[in-house]
């Protein structure tokens, strides 16, 4: 009990990174939404930073913290994952909807790009002074900026429900497009598929290998 007490706090400022990161990137989708005439999402209270708004019993509580758990007994290197809810998007609002709908899906993943960077121009100065930078500050920059990026590039993918099935809609022929909606029952299996490939292959561990030793967190 005494090694999880002290795992508390490092736990809790990777939490507070990734409830900040996931919670931004679906204001993102709803704001631009609402800029392209979608009131969906503001009448519906998303447009808010309130954590509660956002949450998904199954998505942002029971999963994460079953694996977490999972990690905790086990030691097991297992890939915590988790959603919010996602923001309500009605594309009869929109005037060119597949153009619409692919800033709609950029939105998210340009944002937790944005949040990367700012994570780096934040870390780059603080490791390089005089003083020690403090633990948990650190772990929270270096959260910040991975799974920002994680998001991102996970995100892009194109298969639904994925934010780059909306950018591939834009560019595919109508049969193309039907093609994607036929899979849209079977996305969250799709997605998680894909998550599962990415930790068996190692892939996104060696991607990803070159800031985590930037970051003083690889071998």
């Amino acid at each position: 009990m005494t090694g999880l007490a002290e795992l508390i706090p490092e736990l809790a400022v990777v939490v507070l990174a990734a409830g900040l990161s996931i919670i931004l990137h679906e204001v993102a989708h709803g704001w631009v939404a609402y800029r392209l005439g979608d009131p969906t999402a503001k009448l519906a209270g998303r447009l808010t930073l309130n954590p509660l708004a956002h949450i998904d019993p199954v998505g942002t509580l029971l999963v994460p913290g079953l694996l977490l758990l999972l990690a905790t007994v086990t030691k097991a290197p297992i890939i915590l994952f988790g959603w919010a809810r996602p923001v309500p998007i009605n594309p009869l609002y929109f005037r060119r909807p597949y153009r619409d709908l692919m800033l709609v899906g950029l939105a998210g993943p340009l944002l937790n790009l944005s949040l990367a960077g700012l994570g780096l121009a934040a870390w780059q100065p603080l490791s390089r002074s005089s003083q020690p930078l403090p633990e948990l500050l650190g772990l929270f920059l270096a959260a910040l900026i991975l799974i920002n990026l994680i998001l991102a590039f996970y995100n892009l993918i194109p298969i639904p429900p994925l934010d780059g099935s909306r950018v591939l809609a834009y560019f595919l022929p109508p049969r193309g497009r039907m093609l994607l909606h036929r899979l849209e029952p079977f996305g969250l299996f799709l997605a998680l598929g894909v998550l599962f490939l990415l930790w068996q292959s190692k892939l996104l561990e060696r991607l990803l290998e070159p800031l985590l030793r930037f970051l003083g967190l690889g071998p």
